[in-house]
């Protein structure tokens, strides 16, 4: 018996779907991206583990006897963390109506870049929270291209390495600051607008950045506080073997304003340490010659007690240790050293981001089918979304759903920053 219609429904509306699912990806086209198949279940748990890359150190000698230097590898896991399904859903009499039309690219199309704008919008905020680095006074507009040159110096300084594209994503209104740049560049270096993937594109290089424009970018209000200067309770764990897994680190911080919340994505600067090359270990200096000082970001929102204390945690741990192969900061961090959350009491900022693409992952986990009219479709970077064709006997409908299940994690929070200008 041949298949009847309703037999390969969701496989039509899969095709179709996933062509503008596709064009309408911007963030989650330029980080890595994998589908976790029979790897997961809903008894495992939120958390999926993937391999950190494992990193050494190297020995200068007299004579070349490596006795006593031989250390141990030491390799980190990343945890990719659960999010919440993401979900569009039609009345199948809209898509019956539509394919009796020949319309079906117009009915589904909306739906796709629905689905994508949730989810980027979804994922850059998590990017934010999670990176480390940052370039800029946070609140001070993108509005010259050296504020993106700077964060390009800033990664290659860091030793992020050069292996892929590092990306820059800024808002449309960013864009619009830069446009006179933009017209001088262009007319000065015609090369410099050559065509390249998507309308997103800005820049296809410059200052080793892929410059994209996004409309994903999430703004955050800072630190609502009379004071946003405290110092640390006492010398957080400065170890690597501790921080590994999560590359966050906890700070336990008092003297700031009472029962102030500590936003996240609020960044954290470290008088008097200083950052170093995550290769070298070698300090890192700006463009004027001094050196950077240490920040982080912080992770969650955190209420401080009644007398200003609480516990901070923060993406990028500072690591100090003798000799150590993965030492971020210059010297260690120690009871009383003073912090500041930098920026303006309750301030709105959109920072833009800027990082390599194994600075985070995006994976989907391939959802089981329901009944016989489902179909699981993958783009060819690994996502996953289940179509589904299916009835409610109370209303006496008839629906479609399309569904994605997403798990976000951080490989190296240290390869991404927050962008602003200067």
């Amino acid at each position: 018996m041949a298949n009847s219609f309703d037999s390969n429904i969701t496989r039509l509306l899969a095709r179709k779907f996933l062509k503008p699912f596709q064009a309408s990806r911007v963030l989650t086209r330029t980080v890595d991206t994998q589908l976790f198949q029979g790897a997961y279940n809903p008894t495992s748990g939120t958390t999926i583990d993937v391999k950190r890359p494992t990193d050494y150190k190297s020995v200068r000698t007299a004579g070349g006897d490596m006795t006593g230097n031989i250390g141990s590898i030491i390799t980190g896991k990343a945890s990719a963390i659960t999010q919440d399904f993401f979900t569009v859903a039609l009345e199948y009499a809209n898509v019956d109506e539509a394919i009796k039309m020949d319309q079906l690219d117009e009915l589904l199309a909306p739906a796709a870049r629905r689905l994508v704008t949730d989810l980027e919008t979804d994922f850059a905020a998590y990017m934010a929270k999670n990176c480390n680095l940052s370039y800029g006074t946070p609140g001070t507009a993108v509005d010259a291209w050296s504020d993106v040159a700077g964060a390009g110096a800033l990664m290659s300084s860091m030793g992020v390495p050069d292996d892929m594209d590092w990306y820059y994503a800024m808002s449309p209104g960013q864009e619009v600051a830069l446009a006179p740049a933009q017209s001088a560049l262009a007319s000065g270096a015609p090369s410099m607008v050559d065509s390249s993937w998507g309308n997103a594109t800005i820049r296809p290089n410059f200052a080793g950045m892929h410059v994209l424009r996004s409309n994903a970018l999430n703004s955050r209000t800072v630190t609502t506080a009379a004071d946003l200067i405290g110092k640390l309770t006492s010398a957080p764990d400065l170890t690597y073997l501790t921080a590994k897994d999560s590359m966050t680190q906890t700070w336990a911080v008092k003297e700031f304003t009472a029962n102030a919340v500590v936003k996240a994505g609020d960044i954290i600067e470290v008088t008097g340490k200083y950052r170093v090359s995550g290769s070298t270990r070698l300090p890192i200096f700006n463009s004027s010659g001094a050196q950077i000082l240490f920040r982080g970001t912080v992770t969650a929102d955190v209420t401080l007690s009644g007398t200003g204390t609480g516990n901070l945690v923060i993406a990028g741990p500072a690591i100090y240790e003798a000799a150590g192969a993965y030492n971020t900061t210059s010297a260690a961090l120690a009871t009383d050293d003073v912090i500041t959350i930098l920026g303006t009491s309750g301030a709105t900022v959109q920072p833009a981001l800027f990082y390599h693409p194994q600075a985070f992952t995006i994976a989907t986990i391939k959802l089981p089918k329901l009944n016989g009219w489902d179909t699981v479709m993958t783009t060819e970077d690994g996502l996953s979304i289940r179509v589904t064709k299916f009835s409610d006997g109370l209303t006496n409908k008839q629906s479609v759903r399309f569904d994605l299940y997403p798990a976000y994690g951080v490989l190296n929070p240290f390869y991404a920053g927050q962008g602003f200008g200067v």
